[in-house]
């Protein structure tokens, strides 16, 4: 009977068990499966590798509360305190395929968060910047990106609603929290020929994650590119919660 328990044990902790290099192979094939699955609705079979590479270098662990490293390697979101999440990993994926980030590019992205996106980002790109407007979280991410060597990142608390001026244009812009409507200064600070990632829609409710493009002549479209629920775009003004992370 001991023995039989003990495999038991063993099968279900083996998960648990793994390194973190095993755990990312792991995660990383389960984002490539999610890509095929979704592909009716975004048309996107597979994740450029260059992203895939990204990712890769990027310890999730890192980027997570403490108690919740165990987890970081779970293809879903994950909560890291002030109402706020780490993106799932196949979400992650999505958005940076969809911006094409190329070596040369600059990046503004609003909705810092714990740095993880900042930080898949500035593997790809010449310089990113981000935008949060929860100091406690620009702060640690801040720390957090420099302990892990970025210094091609620029952090800034803020509201990202005004975009960043002072660097504009930029070659892509993503937005990780959902908003109603698309933010005029974010399509004036594109640059022509670049791309808009965000999820539109009402927040709670479920939006569609948008790819929003500016031709050569400024021409604006949109694209639908995948349904998704994220959290709220938080405004100058709304009400902020500043617990701490489990709180």
């Amino acid at each position: 009977m001991g023995l039989i328990v003990s495999a038991w044990i063993a099968i279900a902790t083996a998960g648990l068990n793994l390194d973190y290099d095993s755990q990312m192979e792991h995660l990383l094939e389960q984002v490539r499966q999610d890509f095929a699955e979704t592909a009716g609705y975004s048309g996107i079979m597979t994740p450029h590798e260059r992203v895939m590479q990204a990712m890769s270098r990027v310890p999730r662990h890192a980027y997570v509360p403490q108690r919740s490293q165990s987890r970081a390697y779970f293809n879903r979101p994950m909560n890291i305190g002030h109402g706020q999440t780490i993106s799932q990993p196949f979400i992650v994926a999505l958005m940076t395929h969809a911006l094409a980030p190329q070596a040369s590019h600059c990046i503004l992205e609003i909705g810092t968060g714990s740095g993880y996106q900042a930080a898949v980002l500035a593997e790809l790109v010449h310089c990113v910047y981000t935008i949060e407007i929860i100091p406690e979280l620009a702060d640690s991410a801040s720390k957090r990106l420099a302990e892990n060597g970025y210094d091609n990142i620029q952090v800034r608390t803020g509201d990202g609603w005004h975009g960043w001026p002072e660097h504009a244009p930029f070659d892509g812009i993503i937005v990780t929290a959902a908003t109603n409507e698309i933010p005029p200064a974010l399509i004036t600070q594109l640059k022509p020929g670049g791309r808009l990632v965000l999820p539109v829609g009402k927040p709670n409710q479920g939006q569609m994650l948008k790819v929003v493009s500016k031709t050569s002549s400024g021409q604006v479209t949109e694209q639908d590119l995948l349904p998704v629920i994220f959290v709220p775009f938080t405004r100058a003004g709304d009400d902020i919660q500043t617990s701490k992370p489990g709180n």
